[in-house]
């Protein structure tokens, strides 16, 4: 079996273990209370179903009064601030520390979760157009030759809101002059107001909703053209679609879950048919409230979708694999990774070059040329990082390398040296989205290509006299990285193995509507630019038949989407990860003209260990006639974690390792208006790395040349509860430690607490990968006697970086389990005890010892006064 390893390994992480004890820790460490990842907001989920599921609301609401009466004589410390009924049965309350766990035991209670702080998209601001992205997806042919619009299709946006007042939505043009709700935005909520920022501090933390949820940040504006904008300059995706503005955000700053699950209901109680959220909160499980909340609609009838998130390596916060978040990681939802758009180009000796306007400098002319020089050679590390000779490049462009110094540096010193234009390119693979933002600013057009773009252009410099001319054409790969996936687009698959993402479309540089005060227009690159253009294809796709269900719109997306060449070397011809980019590229067109399905349309394989995954495939042919199809397999490349630990925060390697595929048969004919079934026995490569992600794409080929059907797969390479989660970060988690002068400091050795004003046990633990469980127990120290729970909570996500940490808190009390009477909790006397953290492993089975990680902490002494 062939296995070549495409990508250098990436520095290894500390080795991993399953047990640590106390002689693992140094002595006086401390670190920052404020750096603890655990906040004071959680969601509780009740029992009983939520309204959606069938029960009534009476029954909800008899379920949360039972609730706050056990709250009440339990004289728990907890504030209610919001209840749910419809798509979640229970409450987000802010709960003391010392509580929580006490909350989570009371009769009634299911499970509680962590209110989390969703960031406001911080898109990146480059420069090609809608019009391009348009043509990749299908949706111009699916406008003027199809005559879709989306007309009558109701599409709700979850976000910072929609500028009314854009022409592109039907607006006046005016600030403050369109009466809402309007022909276009034709319902909405605003459940923040300009203020609100769930990270902030006093006023910033209360909501004061507006009347009209109009936009002053932008994004949401910028999400809604590209769904169905229609003037302006903006051409979206379904130019008639009605919209839902469901704002979120305020001007800047963060939101919370909750608020985002409280504009799910009201999108639901409105009617929307599709909803769109370019927005998640990274690392999460299908069980998170949003995520469920986001199945629960699509068993409504709604199609829910999400960006997959920027956590990719390109992005601004890179998170390795594993790094979907919710609400995408539902089950149902769609989530949507990012390819790059068709970029502008100029050509040198008659072949085009895409490139990426840098920030900060103007956009480049779509015509004339001028003698492009070169600074550097293709190894040159630090190139253009010392000032040039005055005039050396008067009325030139020049190629420049990245490396050493800032791209503004760069851009600078030849602007000073009469440069005309800047040519960026990378110093390794992948596309470049500069900036040369800077004072003095820059004032020539700067542009970047690729590293294999570069080495071209060098070569053509070196051999003689060379005129760039620019081009007002689009271009993709092979000229550009346009079609290819975003280097910023997050790598799945979900906690529970679950395929994510699934689907694709155009993100990075989108030209869309913008807020009429923020210039009216703006181009942007994220997935929260990629999902509108899915949600409002999703439009189309409703257009031209209304009666079908979410699930078989999303089995017809994946269907016939068009996976793409890996984006790290697209010369090679090998597919890119099949959990990076889903089915690959949407096709709207493909998708209405479709007249066959194949389902499954995904494949979760799970872990190897087991053995071979053996599926069932049924290819259901709509149409009049019989259709012959030849079965093949196409892999995509796969990818190893830290090879040392096998965290999931890094990327060890990129391989070209491709499963082995036994079909029960090559040619499969089905009848027409009938369904045909074969099995595929997909093998991972026996010298692909422990722990690594596979993938691939098994392909039904027409004999009478109508378009292929795919159905993509992924998997994970060997024992996925190998994976260790309580890997040492450089401070030695988990630590007993003590709370004092806002740090806590490590107890290695033990400690004596009195268990007043503050003075209790805390415990610091680092998690590298998603937990099914995390339970803290609490023993003599002397005689081992089990005194019960401390706490137990499920679905943890990771810590968010490779150093970060959670806290847990001991307030000497301790319960049996789930749904205890609290007249049977216990207070533990004063004495020597031990506290035991044990973590379920990801699809852990609780019953297998190896599937749990524990750590027993130093002696505590409790010594009350």
């Amino acid at each position: 079996m062939r296995k070549h390893h495409l990508v250098p390994m990436l520095t290894a992480v500390a080795a991993a273990v399953a047990l640590f004890g106390a002689s693992a820790q140094a002595a006086s460490q401390s670190v920052p209370a404020s750096a603890a990842e655990a906040g004071t907001l959680w969601f509780v989920e009740l029992n009983g179903n939520a309204v959606a599921d069938g029960n009534t609301l009476a029954s909800v609401r008899t379920e949360k009064s039972a609730l706050r009466t056990a709250i009440k004589g339990a004289k728990l410390r907890v504030t209610e601030r919001r209840s749910f009924d419809k798509l979640f049965n229970g409450f987000v309350v802010s709960v003391a520390a010392a509580d929580r766990a006490k909350l989570a035991a009371l009769p009634g209670v299911k499970a509680i979760y962590p209110v989390l702080n969703v960031p406001a998209p911080d898109p990146i601001k480059t420069a090609p157009d809608l019009a391009a992205a348009i043509n990749m997806t299908g949706a111009a042919v699916a406008q003027q030759q199809l005559g879709l619009s989306g007309a009558g299709v109701k599409v709700g946006i979850i976000d910072t809101g929609i500028d009314i007042d854009h022409p592109a939505f039907g607006g006046s043009g005016s600030n403050g002059t369109t009466p809402f709700p309007t022909a276009r935005v034709v319902t909405g909520y605003d459940f923040v107001g300009d203020a609100y920022d769930s990270s902030g501090s006093g006023a910033a933390l209360t909501p004061v909703p507006d009347d009209v949820p109009d936009d002053c940040a932008g994004h949401g504006t910028h999400v809604s053209g590209i769904v169905g904008g229609n003037g302006g300059g903006v051409l979206g995706v379904a130019p008639k679609v009605s919209f839902g503005a469901y704002r979120v955000f305020g001007c800047t700053g963060t939101t919370s879950s909750d608020i985002i699950l409280e504009a799910l209901e009201r999108a639901y109680e409105d009617g929307m048919q599709v909803i769109n959220m370019s927005l998640g909160a990274a690392r999460q499980w299908p069980e998170y409230p949003t995520a469920k909340a986001s199945d629960k609609l699509v068993a409504k009838g709604v199609v829910v979708v999400a960006s997959a998130g920027n956590n990719g390596p390109g992005g601004s916060s890179p998170d390795g694999l594993f790094a979907t978040g919710a609400p995408g990681a539902a089950d149902k939802a769609i989530s949507v990774a990012s390819y790059d758009n068709a970029q502008l180009s100029f050509t040198v000796a008659g072949t085009p070059y895409g490139y990426n306007t840098a920030t900060g400098a103007p956009v480049a002319p779509t015509s004339g040329s001028l003698q492009i020089t070169k600074n550097g050679t293709t190894s040159t590390v630090d190139d253009a990082c010392a000032a040039l000779p005055a005039g050396s490049l008067t009325g030139k462009a020049v190629l420049i390398r990245r490396g050493t110094c800032s791209f503004y540096i760069k851009a600078s010193n030849a602007q000073n040296a009469g440069a005309a234009a800047v040519v960026l390119y990378n110093n390794a693979a992948g596309a470049l989205a500069p900036t040369v933002a800077g004072t003095p600013a820059v004032t020539v057009p700067v542009v970047a290509i690729t590293q294999e773009q570069g080495a071209k252009l060098d070569a053509l410099i070196a051999a003689g006299t060379t005129t760039l001319n620019w081009s007002g054409s689009y271009v993709s790969y092979p000229y550009g990285t346009g079609g290819l996936i975003s280097g910023f687009s997050s790598f799945g698959l979900d906690a529970e193995l679950g395929f994510k993402p699934n689907v694709g479309a155009p993100g990075g540089a989108i030209l869309s509507s913008y807020p009429l005060e923020l210039g009216g227009t703006a181009t942007l690159s994220g997935t929260s630019m990629a999902a509108p253009h899915v949600a409002g294809g999703v439009a189309l796709i409703l257009e031209s038949n209304p009666k079908l269900k979410p699930g078989q719109v999303a089995e017809r997306i994946y269907n016939t989407a068009d996976p793409k060449n890996w984006s790290g070397n697209a010369s090679l011809g090998l597919l890119d990860f099949a959990f990076r980019q889903g089915s690959g590229m949407l096709d709207i067109v493909g998708v209405v003209q479709n007249t066959a399905t194949v389902s499954p349309s995904q494949l979760a394989l799970g872990e190897s260990a087991a053995g071979s995954s053996l599926k069932t495939l049924s290819v259901s042919n709509r149409s009049g006639a019989p259709v012959t199809y030849t079965i093949s397999h196409v892999a995509s490349v796969a990818a190893g974690p830290n090879t040392t630990s096998g965290s999931s925060y890094n990327i060890s390697g990129v391989y070209d390792a491709p499963a082995t595929v036994a079909f029960s048969q090559t040619t499969l004919t089905v009848p027409a208006r009938r369904t045909a079934k074969f099995t595929a026995t997909i093998t991972a490569n026996a010298s692909l790395p422990e722990r690594s992600l596979y993938g691939g794409y098994v392909v039904l080929t027409p004999t009478n040349g109508t378009a292929p059907l795919r159905v993509p797969y992924a998997g994970f390479k060997g024992d996925y509860q190998s994976t260790v989660v309580l890997t040492p970060t450089a401070n030695g988690f988990p630590w007993l430690a003590t709370l004092a002068g806002g740090s806590y400091t490590n107890q290695p050795s033990g400690a004596t607490y009195t268990m007043a004003d503050g003075n209790i046990p805390y415990f610091l633990v680092h998690y590298d990968h998603l937990s099914r469980k995390v339970l803290l127990e609490a023993y003599d120290a002397d005689t081992g006697k089990s005194w019960n729970r401390v706490s137990m909570e499920e679905y943890v996500t990771r810590s968010s970086t490779p150093t970060g940490f959670f806290a847990y808190t001991w307030d000497g009390t301790t319960f049996r389990g789930k749904g205890e009477n609290p007249k049977a909790w216990k207070t533990v006397p004063n004495g020597r005890y031990v506290v035991k953290m044990s973590v379920l492993k990801a699809l852990g089975d609780e019953s297998v010892a190896s599937d749990w990680e524990t750590w027993t902490s130093p002696v505590i002494t409790i010594a009350r006064p």
